[in-house]
């Protein structure tokens, strides 16, 4: 079975307490060192949102610049330093590798079923009671991002975990350990603007709106969490065809448009192929139907629970659309110009390239 649902933490002395206090504040205050970019947002609080003539609130979403990439400096960064410094991968581990909103929630879904059909068939999955980011659990957000050291010494194996950490941060141990990345990434397009309505959706406090214009210029710029989104998915693609028994490399509109065959290639990949008599019995449909946009947005736990250890939000965030060229209703052709240049001018020689 992959990693289990639920870290279990054990209880520390009081010197291990305060030794910890003493890592995350070393974060906090290298934080307060970065680079620092700000994008000022406006909304309108919620108490006031029923009149009409609701003054807007004017918002500030900060990010910080680490080893060449950008983060949002409280709820993500500590976690991925602390994630960079104290994760020690097991060779059987695999990790879900993405940058933000390309079709995590998703992939976690698949991998998930995959690797557990034989102990959790069926209706016995897991995934039907508990979201794709309960079974699979993040490093910087779940396990390293709440000022606490995760002991990830117990666990059986295959442990199966995800970052949106670029590898270009990932230490040498991580790339030697032997373990095995699982990377997606998603038309650049379509990736902004389930990103613009995602930030959009996770505040409930205010009536919360992100400008799309201001959003758009800071992500040209590479400002977003975990950007700039060239250089993360060229990081990954670069280490795919060093080392392909390692790290898989998969877009999401391949994914979406063959799902059986990416689902079986994931599965060689980590090591759980498909026999034939599975695919005679239909083990494969079932995991594809049951792992199905709607069949996941539809899940009780997926319309009213809540996301996560470490948010506040609900699961229905990350279920919107999940279609190919959504960006249409929402860019306009000078935009998509600009996103297609900067682009190809980022990815130029690599031989990556994402269809229109």
């Amino acid at each position: 079975m992959a990693f289990p649902l639920t870290v279990n933490f054990i209880a520390k002395s009081r010197e291990e307490e305060e030794q910890e206090e003493k890592t995350y504040k070393k974060y906090d205050q290298l934080i307060l060192t970065l680079p620092q970019y700000t994008i000022k947002d406006v909304s309108s609080s919620s108490s006031s949102s029923s009149s009409s003539s609701a003054m807007p609130v004017l918002q500030h979403r900060q990010y910080r610049q680490h080893q060449g990439f950008w983060f949002e400096p409280y709820m993500m960064l500590p976690g991925v330093m602390a994630a960079q410094d104290h994760f020690v991968p097991r060779p059987s581990d695999i990790l879900i590798c993405t940058p933000f909103k390309v079709g995590t929630t998703w992939l976690k879904a698949l991998a998930f079923a995959t690797l557990n059909r034989k102990d959790q068939p069926g209706k016995q999955s897991l995934l039907l009671s508990h979201n794709p980011h309960h079974c699979v659990l993040n490093l910087e957000f779940n396990l390293y991002g709440r000022n606490r050291l995760t002991d990830l010494t117990v666990g059986t194996s295959p442990r199966l975990l995800s970052t949106h950490i670029p590898c270009q941060l990932f230490p040498t141990s991580w790339l030697s350990s032997g373990c095995k990345f699982v990377f997606l990434c998603r038309n650049p397009k379509d990736t902004f603007i389930s990103y613009w309505h995602f930030a959009n959706k996770v505040l409930k406090d205010v009536q919360y709106k992100v400008p799309l214009d201001d959003e758009f210029d800071a992500y040209l710029k590479g400002v977003h969490m975990a950007g700039p989104l060239w250089d993360h998915v060229l990081g990954f693609w670069n280490a795919s065809p060093v080392n392909p028994d390692k790290v898989l490399f998969m877009k999401y509109e391949e994914l979406k448009s063959d799902t059986a065959v990416k689902l079986k290639k994931l599965a060689e990949f980590m090591g759980c192929p498909f026999t034939e008599e599975e695919e005679r019995d239909g083990v494969l449909e079932k995991i594809l139907d049951m792992c199905s946009f709607e069949s996941l947005r539809n899940l009780e736990v997926n319309k009213n629970g809540t996301a996560d250890i470490s948010h506040k939000y609900g699961n229905e965030v990350y279920f919107r659309k999940g279609e190919v060229g959504d960006w249409v209703n929402f860019l306009t052709p000078e935009m998509a110009e600009r996103l297609d240049q900067a682009m190809e001018q980022k990815l130029k020689d690599s031989g990556l390239s994402f269809k229109a």
